[in-house]
Parts: C-alpha cells; structure tokens; sequence
C-alpha cells in the first residue's frame, strides 16, 4: 500500500508518520518539501502532486488551526481548511484513492450538553468552524471513498499545548483563572494518529466503512478541571509549584473575550467509531498522564 501525507510538521501529521509507517510506503510531504508541492496555499499545485505520487491512500492533517487568527483572514482559512482538500479529493477521486481528512466540533454551535452525533445539525459560530465544515462537505462530495474524523482539544506531547502552558503559569504564579463553563475531551495526537492507521486499514479491506465519524477521548472535562488535573500529576512526579490543584479558579468564558467564539459544548459522540472499527477509546486522563509523564 502507498500513503500520502499531507501536513507531515502538525501535531497530527507528526504521529501519523509513525502510526502510518507500517501499513507501506509512506511519501509524507509539509508546506514547505522540495521534491512534491503540498503547500495548501497553492492549491492548484496539490492536484498534481496526487496525481504524480499516485496513492492507494491520501491522508490530509494540513489546517489553518489559528482559530481568532481565522477572523481577520477568512479567505486564507478558507483556503486552506476547503478549498484545497477539496482539491486534493477530486485528485484522489481520479485515481480511486481513499482520502482521509480532519475536521472539528467547531462545525457545530456548542449548545446544549449532549455529546453531539455525526448527523446533527452544524452552525458553526466562526470562520474556523464554517471553513471546516466547507471542507469536510468538498471532500465528502469530491471523494466517494472517504474518511473524516471530527475531533476537539488536540495536545501533543511535542510543541506547546495547554498542559504545558498551565505547568509554566504554575511555576510563576500563586493562583490560576481557567474557564469552567466549556466542555470536552483532551485528545492526544497520538490516540488520532494510531485509530486512523486502523481504521485505514479496516476500510482499505472493507469500503462500506467509509464515512464521517466522531474521533475524541472518552469521559469529558473542563478547561477548568484540565488544568486541576494537570497541576496534581505534576505534584505527584515531585514539580515544585506555586499553585496548587486548588489554586485553580473557576472562570466564565465571558472572562476571557476571544476574536473566535468558543463552542461551550465540545462534546463528540463516538459510539459509531468504536461500533464500526471495533474499538473502546481511552479515557482523556490516561493519554494526558502519558503525555506529562514523557514531559516533566
């Protein structure tokens, strides 16, 4: 089997090099490489580089991923999270690949408490989630043979993430203000990465698998609970802090205005993943503890 990787630098992409890796030959390809074009900017470059690779399977982790940055560049978002892998699907259409695609909770309005399913009705309620959304429906319409996993509260042990950012705050100050009112599931990089190389391959054998599903870690959180849980592992390794797991105070969003409004209902239902590829997802503090316990 031979893969594409798109995105190859991101959080994602990076895991998926390895979690890919098995499956065949895996040409993994960044905004930046010489030998093929895969920058999302030049869309109409990327059909080509499909094209001349020629895949069994095209995997795109490539995004515009700066959510408030998204507000005051939405044709460069748009570009970026739909047009181009909308290009990039009717490439894949064309030589009969599967094609694998990201998307978000943003595409839906963040109401309610029920963990949202796959065939609920999207609003998003910014040009992150309306460019998302775009681009998952072009890459559904271009390619008959797809998958497209929604996620949310992607971290990765390498480059900054949130657990990171509280550890640091931690260290430098006595107390914290972290939002309690916003909902979900820190999902590691890793646990995206390993069920998309097996669901890649349950569908390769099997295409009626295709499709769109919810991929998060299992339970739920707050931001707010988050950071409590990331300051007690800390604690217990022996990290000297300045604030405590209960130093941690419960904050509305309205404390903290954003350019993007945040979805306060990040909830993903993911009974149909774990139906379809025969899987049972971790719970968000096991890959958490994982990524702490590589870092501190």
């Amino acid at each position: 089997m031979k893969l594409l990787l798109l995105g190859k630098g991101g959080q994602v992409g990076w895991e998926l090099q390895r979690s890919l890796a098995p499956l065949g030959e895996v040409v993994a390809l960044d905004f930046d490489s010489t030998d093929f074009h895969a920058d999302f900017s030049r869309p109409e470059q990327l059909a080509e580089t499909v094209l001349k690779v020629r895949p069994d399977v095209v995997v795109n982790s490539a995004a515009h991923t700066a959510v408030d940055k998204a507000e005051s560049e939405p044709e460069f978002a748009r570009k970026l999270n739909a047009t181009s892998p909308g290009v990039v699907a009717q490439a894949a259409q064309q030589i009969g690949a599967l094609m694998v695609h990201y998307s978000t909770d943003y595409v839906f309005d963040g109401s309610g408490n029920k963990p949202w399913l796959e065939d609920d009705l999207t609003a998003p309620l910014s040009v992150y989630g309306s460019t998302k959304l775009e681009g998952e429906l072009l890459v559904a319409r271009h390619c008959a043979r797809h998958l497209i996993f929604r996620t949310s509260w992607v971290y990765a042990a390498r480059g900054g993430n949130f657990a990171k950012t509280m550890l640091r705050l931690a260290k430098e100050r006595d107390r914290l203000t972290v939002i309690d009112d916003q909902f979900g599931a820190p999902t590691g990089a890793e646990l995206l990465a390993d069920v998309t190389a097996h669901a890649i391959r349950a569908t390769v054998a099997d295409p009626g698998k295709a499709g769109l599903y919810h991929l998060v870690a299992g339970g739920e959180t707050s931001w707010n609970g988050y950071a409590r849980f990331v300051l007690a592992q800390a604690q217990a390794a022996g990290v000297e802090l300045k604030a405590s797991p209960e130093a941690v105070d419960a904050v509305p969003t309205s404390a903290f205005p954003t350019p993007a409004v945040r979805p306060h209902n990040s909830r993903l239902n993911t009974d149909k993943l774990q139906a379809t590829f025969g899987l049972k997802l971790p719970h968000w503090q096991a890959g958490v503890a994982r990524m702490l316990a590589e870092t501190l």
